[in-house]
């Protein structure tokens, strides 16, 4: 005889965070990159070479589809790294001896920041190049 399965009901402590008010999840949100941003020190380097993007973005006449091909890149960068931190911090506390899967998960959310990185930096090579052919 097969077993009727039924939906595992939330506990109530996770409950009372569901539906709350957007300022309330926005609140939530910038928490995350805070903490992200105070405990990671490769997030405040990613952090800090978005700000030279802008920086360059901004001195340099890169057009609008450049602009947003370089955001979107320093965007996705960004959120692999909060992605990665934020599967570290998981896999920590519920597994917090040395085991080999959770090794290779963690290399694999952090070989995901890097495959990111090299083509958010093949995208800033190609638009140094093309604003170079152009002056």
């Amino acid at each position: 005889m097969l077993m009727q399965l039924r939906p595992l009901a939330p506990p109530p402590k996770a409950a009372a965070f569901k539906n709350r008010s957007f300022l309330d999840r926005l609140g939530y949100a910038v928490a995350g990159i805070t903490i992200v941003f105070s405990r990671e020190r490769s997030f405040r380097t990613q952090s800090a070479f978005a700000a030279g993007v802008l920086v360059v973005g901004a001195l340099l006449p890169i057009g609008p589809l450049w602009a947003a091909l370089a955001a979107l890149c320093v965007g996705m960068v960004l959120a692999l790294e909060m992605i990665n931190a934020s599967l570290e911090y998981l896999m920590d506390l519920l597994h917090p001896e040395v085991a080999e899967e959770i090794k290779h998960a963690k290399d694999a959310a952090a070989g995901a920041v890097l495959i990111a990185s090299c083509a958010t930096v093949a995208v800033g090579l190609l638009m140094l190049v093309a604003w170079l052919q152009l002056s």
